[in-house]
């Protein structure tokens, strides 16, 4: 039988023993850990809370509860944990993201009170690498987002994220916070893009989350009209030049599975598939 003191909110001093649980796969959790590297635990600098479950006094699993509800090498036991506090807390997030097997265990306890979900992505390949491709030259043209040029960079953002969520990302609050969340990337030096003679975004992509350890490309994104034109290719090995050259020694991303084009240029540049991701939608 479980007790509700096999699982609390995690505190700042909490923050070491939480770091090693994340570093156990610091591919799968560089989302949730790069948040934590900035912000620590405490709930209103990381934007969420972070749970823990405890097994014979070690901390051994984690959830993140924010925006994105993120298991973290969450066992059975912990998944139920987790989805009891949730069932009590009610539904804060706009989805549940993770890896495949925790995220589906968790799903299905939810379910029945969090349903039905806009949209389950059940398997999206979560694929890696840590060199740069043989035979595709980096795009000389894909730079640095400079931090004024957010006019420039935000509508080529909302339109991808659109493509991608099926919702706009300025509903809400009009897009405020995901203007912030942009502004943060071009800060940071990890947003980049292709523009056009006119100064049109035609390819861009964000490191959207970065560890010592490992780092998350995102956000990849092709106008319409240079679909098939063959950016893509070129595009993502600058992208990955910048993030091996910078950030980490590996390089990460998940992709739906049914983008055969993504997946096919995700391929050629070199990403080998390791596991998969699942999100459910809101």
């Amino acid at each position: 039988m479980l007790t509700q003191t096999t699982t609390r909110v995690l505190e700042p001093s909490d923050l070491d023993a939480a770091l090693a649980v994340l570093d156990r796969d610091p591919v799968a959790n560089a989302f949730v850990t790069s948040r934590v590297h900035v912000a620590g635990l405490d709930p209103w600098r990381l934007g969420g809370e972070m749970w823990g479950w405890y097994e014979d006094g070690m901390l051994t699993s984690l959830c993140y509860a924010g925006a994105n509800l993120v298991p973290i090498c969450a066992t059975p036991r912990a998944v139920r944990a987790f989805a009891d506090r949730a069932r009590r807390t009610g539904r804060r997030c706009s989805s549940i993201v993770g890896p495949a097997e925790s995220t589906a265990r968790l799903w299905r306890l939810l379910e029945p009170s969090w349903g039905p979900a806009r949209e389950v992505r059940a398997h999206q390949p979560l694929m890696v690498t840590d060199r740069m491709p043989e035979g595709i030259a980096p795009d000389p043209h894909v730079r640095r987002i400079r931090k004024d040029e957010m006019e420039t960079i935000m509508p080529a953002c909302v339109a991808m994220f659109t493509e991608e969520v099926g919702v706009s990302p300025l509903a809400g609050d009009g897009g405020l916070l995901y203007q912030a969340r942009v502004a943060e990337l071009v800060g940071a030096g990890r947003s980049f893009a292709r523009l056009d003679d006119s100064g049109r975004v035609v390819f861009k992509a964000e490191i959207g989350a970065a560890t010592p350890l490992a780092c998350q490309i995102q956000g990849v994104w092709v106008a319409p009209e240079y679909r098939g034109t063959g950016l893509a290719a070129p595009g993502m090995a600058a992208v990955l030049r910048y993030a091996l050259t910078d950030v980490a020694p590996v390089v990460s991303l998940y992709v739906n599975d049914f983008n055969t084009p993504a997946r096919r240029t995700y391929h050629r540049v070199g990403f080998q598939e390791v596991g998969a991701f699942m999100s459910v939608l809101f």
